[in-house]
């Protein structure tokens, strides 16, 4: 199972990204698959998860209505479309396998690969 983010980069607010995780080692549909983050000196955070037959999304409250998750399973491809991007946003973003919601909060209980740093800033 590989997982490899890439897309990330230095934006100014209200800016736009859109993160791509390529994967191999296994069909796409295996799994639910989604993003969390991490900051230094922060906790990890889950960011988004779709299922994996229905495709059903889930968000954390502090991008809902800003992110998007969509998967590609012809490309073996998972994307995170990023508006209306703030500060608060900057972090380390990473794709990760087998995510569900549990208690409120996105979880993961899978693999996950390299991150994509994520910069936003004037």
């Amino acid at each position: 199972v590989q997982l490899q983010a890439s897309g990330g980069g230095l934006v100014q607010p209200g800016g736009s990204l859109r993160l791509s995780c390529a994967v191999s080692g296994f069909t796409l549909n295996y799994y639910a698959l989604g993003w969390f983050r991490q900051a230094p000196g922060k906790e990890r955070e889950g960011v988004s998860c779709i299922s994996r037959i229905h495709g059903t999304t889930y968000y954390a409250d502090s991008v809902k209505g800003r992110f998007t998750i969509s998967r590609d399973n012809a490309k073996d491809t998972v994307y995170l479309q990023m508006n209306s991007l703030k500060p608060d946003d900057t972090s380390v973003y990473y794709c990760a396998t087998d995510c569900t919601v549990l208690a409120g909060r996105i979880s993961f209980f899978g693999s996950w690969g390299q991150g994509t740093q994520v910069t936003v800033s004037s």
